[in-house]
């Protein structure tokens, strides 16, 4: 027979004894304390700035809407839209034929992933203005026939199309790499549905494939462009009009440094913030696609 077992009442009393966990909220103080010095320091430092004469606050607000200056600050913007549109689609190319199962075509993908991650950007604007140094003429045309037409290479190569070269092709390499991880953040599975449905490739990494990846790829992208707004002012090395060449300029004549420096970082900031705001915007709008689908509200799960 089996044995029946009881509970002893002596057990039973000390757990009701024992005593309850509670919740020890953590004192306030060392938090309010570390607050109140880090204001002190902040506002000392603040108020050192505003009163340093050397700064040269009054020049500041005169150079801050210079035409100069706005030229110089259209110039980035522009640099900045051109080089990400041709960064992101050349991005989009490579990272379709690295994916690739030709080992041709993975392995040029790979290549130019490869040399354009691996050169420094500022060579690579350099190397692009002097390009007439080891070509003096293009030819073009169609390629092994006489027919076409050359051009000589400096008046082809212009500082603005050197920049946008350099710039752009550096990008597509570190995009490249960005919306290749984004397509493969996407489950396998939802190509072979695709495919079981009677899409082409192309049509199931549009329709199916990309939608999902975007997720994945904007936050990095917006880090890219906002980093490219701030890589642009490499192109003063070659003589381009942009916004720190612009600023520039103008101190080598007055002699007044910092407050142009001071000028161009404002600017900078200002166009970083607003593309801040601008890639929180675009991840919202993407971030829909990965909330839960048929979630109830929570007072129908009380009904």
């Amino acid at each position: 027979m089996a044995k029946t077992t009881t509970a002893d009442p002596t057990d039973v009393a000390s757990e009701a004894t024992e005593p309850m966990l509670t919740y020890v909220p953590a004192s306030p103080w060392g938090t309010r304390i570390a607050a109140a010095l880090l204001s002190v320091i902040v506002g000392g430092f603040l108020i050192s700035i505003a009163g340093n004469a050397n700064f040269g606050w009054a020049v500041v607000g005169e150079y801050l809407f210079d035409a100069r200056i706005l030229s110089g600050l259209y110039l980035t913007i522009w640099l900045t839209v051109v080089t990400m549109i041709i960064g992101v689609v050349l991005g989009t190319i490579f990272a379709i034929m690295a994916m690739s199962n030709n080992i041709v075509i993975s392995t040029v993908a790979n290549a130019y992933i490869w040399f354009f991650r691996g050169t420094p950007v500022l060579v690579q604007l350099i190397f692009w203005y002097n390009l007439g140094a080891l070509f003096p003429e293009l030819f073009i045309g169609v390629p092994f026939t006489p027919w076409g037409m050359s051009v000589p290479t400096n008046t082809l190569i212009s500082p603005v199309t050197a920049a946008v070269l350099g710039l752009g092709l550096n990008e597509g390499a570190y995009m490249s790499e960005i919306i290749r991880s984004g397509l493969l953040s996407v489950d396998p599975g939802q190509r072979q549905a695709a495919t079981s449905l009677g899409m082409t490739r192309g049509k199931a990494l549009w329709r199916i494939v990309l939608p999902q990846a975007m997720p994945v790829i904007v936050p990095p992208t917006g880090n890219q462009t906002i980093g490219m707004l701030k890589t642009s002012s490499l192109v003063s090395v070659i003589s381009l009009s942009d916004l720190l060449y612009s600023a520039q300029t103008i101190y080598s004549r007055n002699f007044q440094t910092i407050p142009l420096l001071i000028v161009a970082c404002l600017w900078y900031l200002l166009a970083t913030t607003l593309l801040s705001l601008l890639q929180a915007r675009i991840e919202r709008h993407f971030a829909r696609s990965r909330q839960e689908i048929g979630a109830v509200p929570r007072r129908r799960i009380f009904r």
